[in-house]
């Protein structure tokens, strides 16, 4: 599927997957705003991805036990 293509399925998604994002990077250190981001390093948005999986993983694993 093309980027120009998409299209929210569950709007509210987006939302909470913004406000996932901005904890991420608030918990690594990273100055994160609404919009456009591309100043930040590689580096930089690495941990804030990076700590979003290890919270993704965290939650799964707490919700098998």
């Amino acid at each position: 599927m093309a980027s120009s293509n998409r299209q929210n399925l569950v709007p509210a998604a987006r939302e909470a997957l913004d406000k996932f994002k901005m904890e991420a990077a608030s918990e690594v250190g990273v100055n994160l705003k609404q919009g456009y981001n591309g100043d930040l390093t590689s580096k930089q948005a690495g941990s804030v991805g990076g700590q979003m999986v290890k919270k993704m993983i965290e939650a799964y694993e707490n919700g098998m036990k």
